[in-house]
């Protein structure tokens, strides 16, 4: 089902019971020579949401949602049963693998990668630009790379070219600066490793974040 009021470019392929609501525009062709000619491909079973845009150049998956207001740059690769929440900004050349989760008010930017069943919590941002002001910025942005599994806590912030290891826990308002290995509970500002994920319960991490021995 697509709404009378969502806009659809040209180059926009569409599969199977897609449903498309009110204000959404579809295969909007992004700033530059040509640009508009980028093919768009939205799998079967996808449900995008009232205000969102997604411009020309995406691949993606089927079973893919979106909330409302989701904005989603252009050449990316998204894959299966990948949802992303509302108010979320998308940005270009990014790599998503199926069955991530990505909440809302979350800022994604150029170059990072989410692999499978990452989890992204709300206000969540990533950043890319290590030195904002410098000469060769543009050419040097790195975006954070989220392995298999992990859990990144809301209104947390990862700086850029950070490595999260596969089912590795970041806690809520953390600051991650520097890789993160596999199968850890990190947190705070600097995050730092506290344990195994193996090892904690909701009473560990209680008296941890309070400097307490248990």
């Amino acid at each position: 089902m697509i709404a009378e009021t969502a806009k659809i470019y040209e180059n926009v392929s569409l599969g199977k019971n897609v449903t498309i609501e009110d204000f959404c525009i579809i295969g909007k062709p992004p700033s530059g020579k040509n640009n508009g000619q980028l093919p768009t491909v939205i799998g079967d079973n996808s449900l995008i949401r009232s205000h969102s845009v997604i411009y020309a150049g995406n691949t993606i998956g089927e079973a893919f949602s979106t909330g409302h207001h989701v904005t989603i740059r252009e050449k990316n690769e998204i894959a299966s049963n990948v949802s992303i929440g509302t108010g979320s900004c998308i940005e270009h050349h990014i790599k998503i693998n199926r069955d991530v989760r990505i909440h809302s008010q979350v800022f994604i930017p150029e170059y990072t990668k989410l692999e499978e069943k990452a989890w992204i919590g709300p206000n969540v941002v990533i950043t890319n630009a290590k030195y904002p002001r410098g000469k060769n910025v543009k050419s040097l942005l790195k975006g954070a790379t989220l392995g298999k599994a992990c859990k990144i806590g809301a209104n947390s912030t990862l700086l850029p070219g950070v490595y999260i290891g596969e089912k590795s826990l970041i806690g809520a308002g953390s600051l991650v600066s520097k890789d993160i290995p596999s199968g850890v509970l990190a947190f705070g500002t600097p995050a730092k490793v506290i344990k195994s994920i193996d090892n904690i319960d909701e009473y560990t991490v209680e008296l941890t974040s309070r400097g307490e021995k248990r």
